[in-house]
């Protein structure tokens, strides 16, 4: 059965203690797609977004993004990331968004990761709006997790 850790003893959120825990290399990977038009993934491959180039600045955004995370996710430690990636591929009609993060530390990135792909999306469809306001953003999902006591997690492979 699962603790809730954000709950003290009468019920109250609070922010877990993560003092005793040890510093270890944590990993996460999560993933994200924006589902819009052919005509406006062409046009982002062609660089006639007319707000500029719109995968350079998702690809900032969603760093950024995860930077922010215990600003914006309530109880999220924040923490000293040493190293955040995104990469982005296009599809017929999407935007394939994957942010990796890792720092070493007492708790883990996953929200990071999954704030770092919710933001580079919402980029996208900021820039893109005026193409197509019917854009979506869908599966934002954790695909990877590594460090810490729980150890690894990989969608798909899970036990």
């Amino acid at each position: 059965m699962c603790e809730f850790s954000h709950l003290d003893e009468l019920g109250q959120a609070r922010m877990v203690d993560v003092s005793a825990k040890d510093q270890t290399v944590r990993e996460a990977i999560a993933v994200g797609r924006l589902r819009t038009t052919g005509h406006v993934v062409e046009s982002i491959a062609g660089g006639k977004i007319p707000k500029g180039d719109v995968l350079a600045t998702a690809r900032i955004a969603g760093i950024m993004g995860a930077k922010q995370t215990p600003h914006l996710i309530p109880m999220c430690h924040p923490l000293l990331l040493d190293h955040v990636s995104v990469d982005m591929s296009l599809g017929e009609d999407t935007v394939d968004i994957r942010v990796q993060v890792r720092c070493t530390g007492r708790t883990g990135v996953e929200m990071e990761a999954m704030t770092g792909a919710s933001v580079a999306a919402l980029a996208v469809y900021d820039m893109c709006k005026a193409l197509d306001r019917a854009m979506t953003i869908e599966h934002i999902y954790l695909e990877k997790k590594s460090g810490g006591k729980s150890g690894t997690f990989e969608r798909g492979k899970e036990q």
